[in-house]
């Protein structure tokens, strides 16, 4: 990947920092998910997704792809630009019996946009806060929709900014390439709307925001 972002997020995202989250997730299930992720699901399932075909973009695991197939979604493709969270994502669809229905890839989406199929349901879950081009991943990703398109990402008030600040810092400390983002809401709003896009679902926690949009 000629991408420093995405190297920094395969060094971040590695095997023991995977399998360390599959454990937990294999142990407690949806319990142990992000409050925020399970409200994106259900956001979705509300809009009614049977018989859909799902496009998830830096899946980590699979929550989100393995949920909605058991929704009623009919086949998911997942790309992540950690190959250990593509490995993962892969152990956990066979042990769920939906590997058959699953396609994965690994890389960064901006550059496999190209060669990636449309699917009605796309959805970035705490991706666009992991990487620096937003325009471009909103951009590329929202044209891949055809009928829903779901996003986790931060409000953009001043504290969470600062909080993002101090986590890049520590980073940098710690010697780590790896870098987060706060990228503007009317920014991205406005990007999905270019893309011919109506909000549909908006709800937020005290650091997050999870929005479905549908064309």
């Amino acid at each position: 990947m000629n991408c420093c972002q995405c190297e920094a997020i395969e060094r971040e995202f590695n095997r023991k920092a995977v399998a360390k989250e599959l454990k937990e997730y294999r142990k407690k299930g949806l319990e142990w998910v992000d409050k925020t992720t399970r409200i994106l699901i259900d956001a979705l399932q509300a809009q009614g997704i049977k018989g859909m075909t799902l496009l998830d973009i830096g899946g980590g695991i699979g929550v989100i792809q393995h949920e909605l197939l058991k929704a009623g979604v009919s086949r998911a493709t997942h790309i992540d630009a950690s190959s250990a969270y593509v490995e993962a994502a892969k152990e956990e669809a066979e042990r769920l019996g939906l590997a058959d229905r699953i396609s994965h890839r690994h890389g960064n989406f901006v550059d496999l946009a190209p060669s990636i199929e449309t699917a009605d349901i796309v959805t970035l879950d705490k991706v666009v806060c992991c990487y620096h081009d937003m325009q471009n991943l909103i951009r590329l990703s929202s044209t891949k929709a055809h009928k829903l398109y779901g996003l986790v990402y931060p409000r953009d008030n001043w504290w969470i900014k600062i909080a993002q600040s101090i986590f890049n810092f520590t980073n940098w400390l710690r010697r780590s390439p790896f870098r987060g983002f706060v990228h503007p809401t009317k920014a991205v709003d406005g990007l999905v709307r270019e893309n011919g896009m109506e909000r549909r679902f908006h709800s937020k926690t005290a650091l997050w925001q999870m929005v479905v949009y549908s064309r």
